[in-house]
This record gives C-alpha cells, sequence and structure tokens, in this order.
C-alpha cells in the first residue's frame, strides 16, 4: 500500500461545495481507501491505496459529485505520492516560504496541465509578487504588506484557472510533516 496526500479543488470555498469532513472521510473510506485523514476543511487528504495517483485522483472526482451536492465545474482532483509531494516541498525555491511574517507564500498545484503552459498566465508586479515554476506546481510568493496590489487574483480569469488548486506554504509543509509522521 501506498500513501497518497489527496488535494481536491473546489470543496468548502466561499460557501460552495461544502462537504463536512467527517463525511468525506466516510465517503472515501466506502471507495476502498485506507488510513484515510483530513488536514483542515478544505480538501486536504492523505489516505493508503494499492491504485495509482491517476486511478486515485480519477476515482474520487467521480465520485465526489454522488456522494455531496456539488457544482461539478468546480471539482478536481490531485492525487500526489509522498514521493512527489516531498520533491515540492524539496525542490522550492531558495528562501521560499522562509519569512512567514513578511510575505504570503503558496503553492498552486497544477492538475492535468504543465507548468511551463500555465507560466505566460501569471502577471507578477515588480516589488510585490514572485512566481517561480516547478515541476507540477507554481511557487507563488506576495509581499504582506502590499498584498492588495498583488496580480496572482489575475489568474482566475484563466479558463486553466480550473486545472490549478492552491494551498498555502504552511498547509502545504503541515501535510508533509503528517505524512512523514
Amino acid at each position: 500500500m501506498n500513501t497518497y496526500v489527496v488535494l481536491m479543488r473546489g470543496i468548502n470555498v466561499g460557501g460552495k461545495n461544502k462537504v463536512a469532513m467527517a463525511g468525506l472521510k466516510k465517503c472515501l473510506e466506502e471507495l476502498g481507501f485506507s488510513d484515510v485523514s483530513t488536514y483542515i476543511a478544505s480538501g486536504n487528504v492523505i489516505l493508503k491505496s494499492d491504485k495509482s495517483a491517476k486511478a486515485i485522483s480519477d476515482q474520487i472526482e467521480k465520485a465526489l459529485p454522488e456522494c455531496f451536492k456539488l457544482d461539478n465545474e468546480l471539482i478536481k482532483v490531485l492525487a500526489l505520492t509522498h514521493k512527489q509531494f516531498q520533491a515540492v516541498v524539496d525542490n522550492k525555491p531558495k528562501g521560499f516560504g522562509e519569512q512567514p511574517d513578511k510575505y504570503h507564500s503558496d503553492a498552486i498545484f497544477l492538475i492535468g496541465i504543465d507548468s511551463a503552459q500555465v507560466m505566460p498566465l501569471f502577471s507578477p508586479r515588480e516589488g510585490v509578487d514572485n512566481i517561480w515554476q516547478g515541476k507540477g506546481v507554481i511557487y507563488s510568493q506576495r509581499l504582506s504588506a502590499q498584498r492588495t496590489k498583488s496580480r496572482l487574483n489575475k489568474i482566475m480569469a484563466a479558463p486553466e484557472y480550473k486545472s490549478m488548486t492552491i494551498r498555502s506554504w504552511s498547509t502545504t509543509t503541515k501535510l508533509l510533516d503528517i505524512l512523514n509522521k
């Protein structure tokens, strides 16, 4: 059995697609996944399975609207192996996420699209935003004191945004801590 981090896009965001974590855990256990645990109510799950990451993503993405009343347009699921998730943290840009009092740092996980494909969508504001390309992820950092001037929200208008799910760097590293235990 392999351990996976499952990131769900569009769960419990802005009052839409409300899913209780106890209900989500039950749904996933009924699908045959084991050692299911959730972290905060925004679609972060750790589970064990013999299936591939792609098979897990497909199965959960199909099952969510059957288990819960959801707007299917918002829902996407990304399953990552422990090794893949570890690589996201290990391959972060130098200094990224290390000054949480000064910067808001996020990992933008890509679902079925390549980072080179989405990089042109970002238009970082000099002195406010920094964007770095990673494998399956975009690292985004905004100067906290100027975050209202950030251009990060500009990506929301792009069709590719439906293939992204954003996690704060603190959530990302906490999920890795849970995985490593």
